[in-house]
């Protein structure tokens, strides 16, 4: 029998590898780096499966080049790069991975908080200049985070998990989003649901948590900024487009908002002009799932689903199951 085929089009943590090669002939992209458009299609082309990444566009072309694909695996919670409408009319099984990430990313979205209050990243990079001329009460004087308010923008499980992490400051929660009442936020956090203008004009530190779609592409934006307080932070480890980064660089430049940390970023790996040399900004590489047991998690959980589609098994975590009851 022909060993089922598979391609992995960036190296993953050897666990969902080896995960892989027990059952299949696997392929893997050697270089650490994304893959052009032209080679993504042409080392898929010929596989059973293919476990890809945010960096790559799964869309009508791709499933051309691949005519004989069985599944996709998604390494990521987020599929905005992935046409998933297309994929349920071909009747291809495509999955991502929620869950093994998500106090990864909550706790890397509180230390953006915590590291743009305080001033961090400045404080920092004037230690080791060597021109620190020794303590001073006005030197980097931060906003306070405790008794202070949180509005989570997204109340998903990352938003709810950062949440729970405010308990410990005894901060107020609000939040905005979701087609119903977070009963999770509301019970255990005693959070209340705002409107969107709401929250923006009562959080001292907004959190955003959304997947990206039309509905909330530039959400922050230059209005949408100037709605918050000028004493306000904002967060983003969700999706880069959810801010127009153009916008936000005014913002910052002209104090319009107090600073911003962020994770994710509008046309990655590139940033906004400008962005760079904000100093009330906190900018990290996409690291919010950056913890050895998150990594390891998403590669098993992505070989998994993968496995699954291959075998003709439910994926855990599939994202148009309406495809496996017609085959």
């Amino acid at each position: 029998m022909t060993p089922l085929k598979v391609y992995v089009t960036r190296m993953i943590p050897d666990e969902g590898l080896a995960r892989l090669r027990e059952r299949c002939e696997v392929s893997v992209n050697p270089e650490d780096r994304p893959l052009t458009r032209a080679e993504l299609l042409t080392r898929s082309a010929g596989m059973d499966g293919v476990l890809g990444l945010l960096t790559d566009r799964i869309d009508a072309g791709f499933f051309d080049a691949v005519p004989g694909l069985k599944g996709y695996a998604n390494y990521a919670v987020g599929y905005d790069n992935i046409d998933l409408p297309e994929a349920t009319r071909r009747g291809i099984p495509v999955s991502n991975t929620p869950d093994v990430l998500t106090q990864a990313t909550a706790e890397l979205a509180w230390t953006l908080l915590l590291a743009v209050a305080r001033r961090v990243v400045e404080s920092d990079r004037v230690m080791r200049s060597g021109t620190w001329p020794g303590w001073g009460p006005l030197q980097f004087i931060g906003a306070d985070v405790s008794g202070k308010t949180l509005g989570i923008v997204g109340p998903g499980r990352i938003g709810q998990a950062m949440a729970r992490m405010s308990k410990g400051f005894g901060m107020r929660v609000v939040y905005w989003g979701g087609r119903q009442p977070s009963r999770v936020l509301e019970d255990e956090m005693g959070a209340e649901r705002l409107s969107f203008a709401e929250l923006l004009s009562q959080s001292d530190f907004i959190s955003v948590h959304l997947p990206l779609n039309p509905e909330t592409r530039h959400l922050f934006n230059a209005d949408t900024l100037r709605m918050m307080k000028p004493t306000a932070f904002l967060i983003n480890t969700a999706r880069g487009p959810v801010i127009d980064e153009a916008d936000l660089v005014e913002a910052l430049n002209k104090r319009i908002i107090a600073g911003a940390g962020l994770d994710v970023y509008e046309a990655e790996p590139k940033m906004a002009p400008g962005l760079d040399t904000c100093p009330n900004a906190v900018l990290l590489p996409h690291v919010g799932s950056g913890t050895h047991s998150s990594r390891t998690g998403m590669a098993l959980l992505a070989a998994e689903n993968l496995l699954a589609m291959l075998e003709g098994r439910t994926p855990p975590t599939c994202l148009n199951p309406e495809v496996l009851s017609k085959k």
